[in-house]
C-alpha cells in the first residue's frame, strides 16, 4: 500500500499516468493498477480520468495531505533505521535567532561537531523567520508561542523573562518593590507593537495583561535594550538566556525573582522545529537530542532564577 500511496503522489504531481510510468520505467497499465488497488483499498475514487488529464476528486483532495504525511513519516523511519547502522555523517542545516544563536546554539554546534566528526553543519544565525515548507532546513530554533502548523516541534526549554536594572540605575532612582511600581520608572521596551507574548506581564498583576510601561528608549532590537540597561538608562524585561551572565556578574540585578521567573499562562518556550519530508529526520533528531544535553535540565541559563 505504501508504494501505491507514493505512486498516487507522483501521479498527482505529474498530472498523468504516462509521466510516472516513464519515470519508473514501467508500463502505464502497471501504474494504473496501483491507483485502482489504492482506490479499492480506501473505498473512494481518487481521480477523475480523461484522455487528456487527471484531476483529483473531492475525496482525492481530502486524501492528499494524509498521503503526504504518510510518505514523509515513512521516509523519516527509513532514515532513522539507516542511521542506526552507521556513524552520523553528512550535512545538517540549522537556523536560529541571532542573539540566541550566537550565545547558546553556536557553542552547542561546536560540541556537536566534536562529538560527531563526520557531520557538517550550516548554521544560519538571523532573526528572519525561514519558511521550512520552501527551504531545505533540517532544524529551526523558534522562540515564543508556536502557531499551529505542520511542523514537528520539540520543546527545549520554557521561556522566562526577568525584569532587570543596573545597580547604578537603582541607586539613582530607587528599586521598584512591585511590578506596578514599574509604571513610575524608565522602562526600555520594544518599538513595534504588538509586544511578544509575556512581555511586561506578571502572574496576578493587571489581570496578567501587559503593563503599560513607558520609557525613553524603544527598539526592535533586544540587544540594544540590553546595552542600554547596562549603561544605566533604565529597566528591561528580557529573556533569562540573554541576561543570565550579567546577573551573575552583578552588572544587572533581577528585581522580582520570585514573581517574574514564572511563565505566563500563554506558556512561551524555546523550540526546535522541523518539516516532515523536508528534513533529514534522523540527523535532525540527533542534533535536537544533543541540544537538550548541552543546555541541561533545567537549562543552564535559568540558574539565575534563584538570584
Amino acid at each position: 500500500m505504501f508504494d501505491a500511496i507514493q505512486i498516487f503522489l507522483e501521479v498527482h504531481a505529474a498530472g498523468s499516468l504516462s509521466g510516472v510510468a516513464k519515470k519508473r520505467n514501467v508500463a502505464v497499465s502497471s501504474v494504473s493498477r496501483k491507483i485502482d488497488a489504492l482506490e479499492a483499498e480506501l473505498g473512494i475514487k481518487l481521480f477523475h480520468r480523461s484522455s487528456r488529464r487527471l484531476l483529483l476528486t473531492d475525496s482525492g483532495e481530502q486524501f492528499l495531505p494524509r498521503a503526504k504525511t504518510i510518505a514523509a513519516e515513512l521516509d523519516d523511519a527509513r532514515q532513522a533505521m539507516s542511521a542506526l547502522n552507521a556513524d552520523p555523517r553528512g550535512l545538517l542545516t540549522v537556523t536560529a535567532p541571532a542573539a540566541f544563536g550566537r550565545r547558546h546554539v553556536a557553542p552547542a554546534v561546536a560540541s556537536f561537531l566534536n562529538r560527531y566528526p563526520l557531520m557538517e553543519v550550516d548554521l544560519h544565525v538571523s532573526d528572519q523567520i525561514v519558511d521550512l515548507s520552501t527551504q531545505r532546513v533540517d532544524v529551526a530554533i523558534r522562540i515564543g508561542v508556536l502557531p499551529d502548523s505542520d511542523l514537528v516541534a520539540s520543546t527545549l526549554a520554557p521561556l522566562y523573562r526577568l525584569t532587570c536594572a543596573s545597580p547604578a540605575y537603582l541607586a539613582r532612582h530607587g528599586r521598584p518593590a512591585t511590578p506596578q511600581d514599574l509604571l513610575q520608572h524608565n522602562c526600555l521596551t520594544v518599538a513595534t507593537p504588538p509586544l511578544p507574548a509575556g512581555w511586561w506581564t506578571y502572574p496576578g498583576v493587571n489581570k496578567e495583561i501587559t503593563l503599560p510601561v513607558h520609557g525613553s528608549l524603544r527598539s526592535d532590537d533586544t540587544e540594544t535594550l540590553l546595552l542600554a540597561a547596562l549603561a544605566n538608562i533604565g529597566i528591561v524585561h528580557l529573556a533569562s538566556w540573554m541576561v543570565c551572565d550579567y546577573i551573575e556578574s552583578g552588572q544587572l540585578i533581577s528585581l522580582f525573582p520570585g514573581t517574574s521567573s514564572i511563565p505566563t499562562k500563554i506558556r512561551p518556550g524555546i523550540h526546535a522545529v522541523r518539516m516532515p519530508g523536508r528534513s533529514h529526520a534522523a540527523k535532525a533528531q540527533l542534533f535536537i537530542t544533543h541540544l537538550r544535553s548541552a543546555f541541561g535540565e533545567p537549562v543552564y541559563w535559568d540558574r539565575v532564577l534563584r538570584v
